[in-house]
Protein backbone atom coordinates (compact mmCIF):
# COMPACT_ATOMS: atom_id res chain seq x y z
CA UNK A 1 0.00 0.00 0.00
CA UNK A 2 1.36 3.41 -0.96
CA UNK A 3 1.94 6.01 1.72
CA UNK A 4 -0.04 9.23 1.86
CA UNK A 5 1.66 12.34 0.54
CA UNK A 6 1.32 15.48 2.64
CA UNK A 7 2.63 18.82 1.40
CA UNK A 8 3.17 21.77 3.72
CA UNK A 9 3.54 25.12 2.02
CA UNK A 10 5.35 27.50 4.31
CA UNK A 11 8.50 26.23 6.00
CA UNK A 12 8.58 28.54 9.00
CA UNK A 13 7.88 27.68 12.63
CA UNK A 14 4.28 26.51 12.08
CA UNK A 15 5.07 24.57 8.91
CA UNK A 16 8.19 22.83 10.21
CA UNK A 17 6.55 22.03 13.56
CA UNK A 18 3.59 20.62 11.66
CA UNK A 19 6.01 18.40 9.74
CA UNK A 20 7.49 17.23 13.04
CA UNK A 21 4.09 16.24 14.45
CA UNK A 22 3.08 14.52 11.20
CA UNK A 23 6.29 12.49 11.11
CA UNK A 24 5.98 11.53 14.79
CA UNK A 25 2.54 10.08 14.03
CA UNK A 26 3.78 8.35 10.86
CA UNK A 27 0.95 9.82 8.82
CA UNK A 28 2.77 9.84 5.49
CA UNK A 29 5.64 11.23 3.48
CA UNK A 30 6.16 14.97 3.74
CA UNK A 31 7.07 17.73 1.32
CA UNK A 32 8.03 20.92 3.14
CA UNK A 33 8.02 23.82 0.69
CA UNK A 34 9.14 27.41 1.08
CA UNK A 35 10.22 30.05 -1.39
CA UNK A 36 13.38 30.69 0.64
CA UNK A 37 16.08 28.25 -0.52
CA UNK A 38 18.30 26.76 2.15
CA UNK A 39 16.50 26.96 5.52
CA UNK A 40 13.62 24.73 4.41
CA UNK A 41 16.03 22.06 3.15
CA UNK A 42 17.99 22.31 6.40
CA UNK A 43 14.89 21.84 8.56
CA UNK A 44 13.75 18.90 6.45
CA UNK A 45 17.19 17.27 6.69
CA UNK A 46 17.23 17.76 10.46
CA UNK A 47 13.80 16.14 10.73
CA UNK A 48 14.86 13.27 8.46
CA UNK A 49 17.87 12.58 10.64
CA UNK A 50 15.65 12.53 13.73
CA UNK A 51 13.76 9.59 12.23
CA UNK A 52 16.84 7.46 12.92
CA UNK A 53 15.91 7.82 16.59
CA UNK A 54 12.23 7.01 16.17
CA UNK A 55 10.35 3.80 15.43
CA UNK A 56 8.99 5.21 12.18
CA UNK A 57 10.57 5.38 8.75
CA UNK A 58 9.03 8.42 7.07
CA UNK A 59 10.41 10.44 4.22
CA UNK A 60 10.60 14.22 4.18
CA UNK A 61 11.89 16.56 1.51
CA UNK A 62 12.57 20.27 1.76
CA UNK A 63 12.11 22.19 -1.46
CA UNK A 64 11.36 25.49 -3.16
CA UNK A 65 9.98 23.75 -6.26
CA UNK A 66 6.19 23.41 -6.51
CA UNK A 67 6.62 20.45 -8.84
CA UNK A 68 7.43 18.41 -5.72
CA UNK A 69 3.85 18.71 -4.38
CA UNK A 70 2.49 16.84 -7.41
CA UNK A 71 -0.26 14.38 -6.46
CA UNK A 72 -0.48 15.33 -2.78
CA UNK A 73 -3.33 13.84 -0.77
CA UNK A 74 -3.34 16.75 1.68
CA UNK A 75 -1.92 20.23 1.30
CA UNK A 76 -1.44 22.34 4.42
CA UNK A 77 -0.91 26.05 3.78
CA UNK A 78 0.86 28.04 6.48
CA UNK A 79 2.56 30.53 4.13
CA UNK A 80 2.08 34.21 4.81
CA UNK A 81 2.98 37.01 7.16
CA UNK A 82 2.49 36.43 10.87
CA UNK A 83 1.41 39.01 13.39
CA UNK A 84 3.75 41.28 15.25
CA UNK A 85 2.86 42.83 18.65
CA UNK A 86 -0.14 45.13 18.34
CA UNK A 87 -1.15 43.81 14.91
CA UNK A 88 -4.60 42.27 14.47
CA UNK A 89 -5.33 39.29 12.24
CA UNK A 90 -7.39 41.52 9.96
CA UNK A 91 -4.44 43.83 9.27
CA UNK A 92 -2.76 40.90 7.57
CA UNK A 93 -5.55 40.54 5.05
CA UNK A 94 -4.20 42.51 2.11
CA UNK A 95 -0.70 41.06 2.41
CA UNK A 96 -1.78 37.45 2.79
CA UNK A 97 -4.55 37.49 0.19
CA UNK A 98 -2.02 37.73 -2.62
CA UNK A 99 0.22 35.07 -1.05
CA UNK A 100 -2.68 32.62 -0.72
CA UNK A 101 -3.79 33.26 -4.29
CA UNK A 102 -0.32 32.56 -5.66
CA UNK A 103 0.07 29.40 -3.58
CA UNK A 104 -3.38 28.05 -4.48
CA UNK A 105 -2.80 28.56 -8.19
CA UNK A 106 0.13 26.15 -7.86
CA UNK A 107 -1.88 23.69 -5.75
CA UNK A 108 -4.78 23.73 -8.22
CA UNK A 109 -2.43 22.72 -11.03
CA UNK A 110 -0.35 20.11 -9.21
CA UNK A 111 -2.59 18.58 -6.53
CA UNK A 112 -6.13 18.79 -7.95
CA UNK A 113 -7.49 15.96 -5.77
CA UNK A 114 -6.05 17.16 -2.46
CA UNK A 115 -7.86 18.18 0.68
CA UNK A 116 -6.48 21.63 1.50
CA UNK A 117 -6.19 22.93 5.07
CA UNK A 118 -5.57 26.65 5.54
CA UNK A 119 -3.70 27.99 8.57
CA UNK A 120 -2.81 31.49 7.34
CA UNK A 121 -4.50 34.47 9.03
CA UNK A 122 -6.98 36.07 8.91
CA UNK A 123 -8.11 32.48 8.83
CA UNK A 124 -11.75 32.57 7.73
CA UNK A 125 -11.09 35.12 5.00
CA UNK A 126 -7.99 33.33 3.72
CA UNK A 127 -9.93 30.07 3.54
CA UNK A 128 -12.49 31.84 1.37
CA UNK A 129 -9.69 33.21 -0.86
CA UNK A 130 -8.22 29.72 -1.17
CA UNK A 131 -11.57 28.20 -2.14
CA UNK A 132 -12.22 30.84 -4.78
CA UNK A 133 -8.74 30.37 -6.25
CA UNK A 134 -8.65 26.58 -6.11
CA UNK A 135 -12.17 26.08 -7.52
CA UNK A 136 -12.28 22.79 -5.57
CA UNK A 137 -15.49 21.42 -4.04
CA UNK A 138 -15.95 23.35 -0.81
CA UNK A 139 -15.77 20.20 1.32
CA UNK A 140 -12.09 19.84 0.33
CA UNK A 141 -11.12 23.33 1.56
CA UNK A 142 -11.00 23.68 5.35
CA UNK A 143 -9.73 26.32 7.76
CA UNK A 144 -7.90 25.44 10.95
CA UNK A 145 -8.97 27.59 13.89
CA UNK A 146 -11.61 25.97 16.06
CA UNK A 147 -9.38 23.09 17.13
CA UNK A 148 -6.74 25.58 18.28
CA UNK A 149 -9.15 27.97 20.02
CA UNK A 150 -10.83 25.02 21.75
CA UNK A 151 -7.46 23.72 22.92
CA UNK A 152 -6.62 27.12 24.38
CA UNK A 153 -9.92 27.29 26.26
CA UNK A 154 -9.41 23.77 27.62
CA UNK A 155 -5.90 24.68 28.74
CA UNK A 156 -7.09 27.77 30.61
CA UNK A 157 -9.93 25.82 32.27
CA UNK A 158 -7.48 23.11 33.36
CA UNK A 159 -5.09 25.71 34.77
CA UNK A 160 -7.89 27.40 36.70
CA UNK A 161 -9.36 24.21 38.16
CA UNK A 162 -6.01 22.40 38.52
CA UNK A 163 -7.35 19.30 36.78
CA UNK A 164 -6.17 17.14 33.89
CA UNK A 165 -6.76 18.78 30.54
CA UNK A 166 -7.68 15.33 29.21
CA UNK A 167 -10.91 15.40 31.20
CA UNK A 168 -12.17 18.66 29.67
CA UNK A 169 -14.55 18.75 26.71
CA UNK A 170 -15.19 22.07 24.98
CA UNK A 171 -15.39 23.64 21.56
CA UNK A 172 -15.26 27.12 20.05
CA UNK A 173 -17.24 28.33 17.04
CA UNK A 174 -17.35 31.44 14.85
CA UNK A 175 -14.55 33.45 13.33
CA UNK A 176 -10.95 33.07 14.42
CA UNK A 177 -10.51 36.34 16.26
CA UNK A 178 -12.10 38.59 18.84
CA UNK A 179 -15.61 37.58 17.73
CA UNK A 180 -15.09 33.85 18.28
CA UNK A 181 -17.99 32.20 20.11
CA UNK A 182 -17.31 30.18 23.24
CA UNK A 183 -20.08 28.05 24.73
CA UNK A 184 -19.34 27.54 28.45
CA UNK A 185 -22.67 25.76 29.02
CA UNK A 186 -21.43 22.96 26.74
CA UNK A 187 -18.01 22.73 28.38
CA UNK A 188 -17.70 19.76 30.73
CA UNK A 189 -15.02 18.73 33.20
CA UNK A 190 -15.14 14.99 33.73
CA UNK A 191 -18.78 15.17 32.67
CA UNK A 192 -19.64 18.01 35.07
CA UNK A 193 -20.82 21.27 33.43
CA UNK A 194 -18.26 24.05 33.81
CA UNK A 195 -21.06 26.36 34.94
CA UNK A 196 -21.36 24.26 38.12
CA UNK A 197 -17.65 24.50 38.91
CA UNK A 198 -16.82 28.16 38.31
CA UNK A 199 -18.54 31.47 38.86
CA UNK A 200 -19.87 33.53 35.97
CA UNK A 201 -17.07 36.03 36.53
CA UNK A 202 -14.36 33.35 36.42
CA UNK A 203 -15.81 31.86 33.26
CA UNK A 204 -15.99 35.26 31.57
CA UNK A 205 -12.33 35.84 32.41
CA UNK A 206 -11.39 32.50 30.79
CA UNK A 207 -13.48 33.34 27.74
CA UNK A 208 -11.73 36.69 27.30
CA UNK A 209 -8.29 35.15 27.76
CA UNK A 210 -9.12 32.56 25.09
CA UNK A 211 -10.21 35.26 22.63
CA UNK A 212 -6.86 36.96 23.14
CA UNK A 213 -4.90 33.70 23.40
CA UNK A 214 -2.91 34.24 20.23
CA UNK A 215 -2.17 37.89 20.99
CA UNK A 216 -0.95 36.94 24.48
CA UNK A 217 1.66 34.63 22.97
CA UNK A 218 2.65 37.22 20.35
CA UNK A 219 3.26 39.79 23.08
CA UNK A 220 5.41 37.35 25.06
CA UNK A 221 7.45 36.12 22.09
CA UNK A 222 8.13 39.70 20.91
CA UNK A 223 8.72 38.42 17.38
CA UNK A 224 6.53 35.86 15.64
CA UNK A 225 3.46 34.05 16.90
CA UNK A 226 2.35 30.68 18.31
CA UNK A 227 3.37 27.51 16.51
CA UNK A 228 3.33 24.39 18.73
CA UNK A 229 -0.43 24.34 19.36
CA UNK A 230 -1.41 25.62 15.89
CA UNK A 231 0.74 22.95 14.24
CA UNK A 232 -0.68 20.10 16.30
CA UNK A 233 -4.20 21.40 15.72
CA UNK A 234 -3.83 21.09 11.97
CA UNK A 235 -2.30 17.62 12.37
CA UNK A 236 -5.41 16.52 14.30
CA UNK A 237 -7.46 17.56 11.29
CA UNK A 238 -5.11 15.98 8.75
CA UNK A 239 -5.11 12.69 10.64
CA UNK A 240 -8.93 12.64 10.68
CA UNK A 241 -8.92 13.00 6.89
CA UNK A 242 -6.07 10.58 6.13
CA UNK A 243 -7.48 7.86 8.41
CA UNK A 244 -11.13 8.58 7.57
CA UNK A 245 -11.81 8.91 11.29
CA UNK A 246 -15.16 10.74 11.02
CA UNK A 247 -14.06 12.99 13.89
CA UNK A 248 -16.25 15.82 15.07
CA UNK A 249 -13.99 18.88 15.19
CA UNK A 250 -14.57 22.62 15.05
CA UNK A 251 -13.28 23.88 11.69
CA UNK A 252 -13.86 26.73 9.29
CA UNK A 253 -16.21 25.17 6.74
CA UNK A 254 -18.22 26.57 3.85
CA UNK A 255 -21.83 27.04 4.89
CA UNK A 256 -24.72 26.57 2.48
CA UNK A 257 -27.56 27.52 4.78
CA UNK A 258 -26.51 25.81 8.00
CA UNK A 259 -27.00 28.10 10.98
CA UNK A 260 -28.83 30.42 8.52
CA UNK A 261 -25.51 31.34 6.89
CA UNK A 262 -24.70 31.03 3.20
CA UNK A 263 -21.58 31.43 1.06
CA UNK A 264 -19.15 31.97 3.90
CA UNK A 265 -16.48 29.99 5.73
CA UNK A 266 -17.21 29.96 9.46
CA UNK A 267 -16.06 27.96 12.44
CA UNK A 268 -18.60 25.20 13.07
CA UNK A 269 -18.56 21.61 14.26
CA UNK A 270 -17.72 19.33 11.33
CA UNK A 271 -17.44 15.63 10.66
CA UNK A 272 -14.02 15.15 9.07
CA UNK A 273 -13.23 12.09 7.02
CA UNK A 274 -11.62 11.01 3.77
CA UNK A 275 -13.76 13.44 1.79
CA UNK A 276 -12.83 16.42 3.92
CA UNK A 277 -15.83 18.10 5.56
CA UNK A 278 -18.38 15.33 5.24
CA UNK A 279 -21.06 16.97 7.37
CA UNK A 280 -21.70 20.20 9.25
CA UNK A 281 -23.12 19.38 12.67
CA UNK A 282 -25.93 21.69 13.73
CA UNK A 283 -27.39 22.07 17.22
CA UNK A 284 -29.67 24.43 19.10
CA UNK A 285 -28.18 27.60 20.53
CA UNK A 286 -29.54 29.96 23.14
CA UNK A 287 -30.62 33.41 21.98
CA UNK A 288 -27.42 34.93 23.39
CA UNK A 289 -25.29 32.33 21.56
CA UNK A 290 -27.17 32.94 18.30
CA UNK A 291 -26.59 36.66 18.64
CA UNK A 292 -22.88 36.17 19.27
CA UNK A 293 -22.56 33.77 16.33
CA UNK A 294 -24.35 36.16 13.97
CA UNK A 295 -22.08 39.00 15.12
CA UNK A 296 -19.09 36.81 14.26
CA UNK A 297 -20.63 36.01 10.87
CA UNK A 298 -21.13 39.72 10.18
CA UNK A 299 -17.53 40.51 11.09
CA UNK A 300 -16.15 37.83 8.75
CA UNK A 301 -18.54 38.76 5.93
CA UNK A 302 -17.48 42.40 6.19
CA UNK A 303 -13.85 41.37 5.70
CA UNK A 304 -14.72 39.07 2.80
CA UNK A 305 -16.57 41.89 1.08
CA UNK A 306 -13.37 43.93 1.10
CA UNK A 307 -11.60 41.34 -1.03
CA UNK A 308 -10.70 42.17 -4.59
CA UNK A 309 -10.90 38.71 -6.10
Amino acid sequence: MSRSKISIIGGGFVGSTCAHWLLSRDLGDIVLLDIAEGPVQGRALDLLQSSALSRFNPDIKGTANYQDIQGSDIVIITAGRTRSPGMSRDELQNINTEIIRQVCEQVRERAPEAVVIIVTNPLDVMTYVAWKTLAFPSKRVIGMAGVLDSARFKAFVAMKLKVSIQDIQAFVLGGHGDTMVLLPRLCHVGGIPLTELLSKEDIEALVERTKKGGAEIVSLLKTGSAYYAPALSVVEMAEAVLKDKKRILPCAAFLKGEYDVKDLFMGVLCQLGAGGVEKVMEFSMTEAEKKAFQASVSAVRTQVQKLNI
